[in-house]
């Protein structure tokens, strides 16, 4: 198995594709192998692997973990869908940049996002199944969330009539993350 592994404008945030091999029958993919993965870099522990289902124009995020740090590869099982990582490391030189990817179910390529990113979807397709593999086990006393319509993020989001939850549209503000004690967990120091 091989991997191709390609950095985005954030090089810390990644596009990953395994080969995909396919025949008359449809397709077969090796989604993980720890050592694969392990020689392209990325992590190889997933303590927690979860599943969401969305309908169209659902925008789910952006969201983080600070304890344990969560990074996440994210890949649509289903369907189609923007998929955003929002660089949130006080003193990282992309600080407040954003990356999106809009990946389907037609090749299996995820993106990673390391701890220190927040993360979100938009739902592109009538039924959306995003899986995420996720690098920490879930702590609701240590995670959070970013608005996802913050104007100094600025994520254009392709769908023009959001479906959001109303934790997601009454969360903080980059510039209100960033003045909690919290975001030190992930400050970047610069050279």
């Amino acid at each position: 198995m091989k991997v191709e592994v390609r950095e985005l404008a954030i090089p810390d945030v990644k596009l990953v594709t395994p080969d995909l091999f396919e025949d008359d029958r449809g397709f077969f993919v090796e989604l993980f192998r720890r050592d694969v993965h392990e020689a392209a870099g990325l992590p190889t522990l997933y303590p927690q692997v979860n599943l969401s289902r969305s309908r169209l124009g659902v925008i789910r995020g952006l969201h983080f973990q600070w304890d344990p740090p969560m990074g996440k590869l994210m890949r649509v099982a289903y369907g189609r869908a923007f998929i955003v990582a929002v660089d949130i490391r006080p003193g990282s030189p992309t600080l407040g940049r954003w990356v999106g990817e809009i990946l389907d179910d037609g090749r299996p390529t995820a993106m990673w996002a390391p701890a220190g990113f927040a993360r979100g979807f938009a739902a592109l397709a009538e039924r959306t199944d995003v899986e995420y593999l996720c690098t920490g086990t879930y702590n609701g006393a240590a995670e959070s969330g970013l608005r996802f319509d913050d104007e100094r993020i600025g994520v254009a989001w392709p769908v023009t009539e959001p479906v959001v939850s109303q934790k997601d549209r009454t969360a903080q503000t980059l510039d209100e993350w960033l003045r909690r004690p919290e975001a030190q967990h992930f400050a970047v120091d610069t050279p």
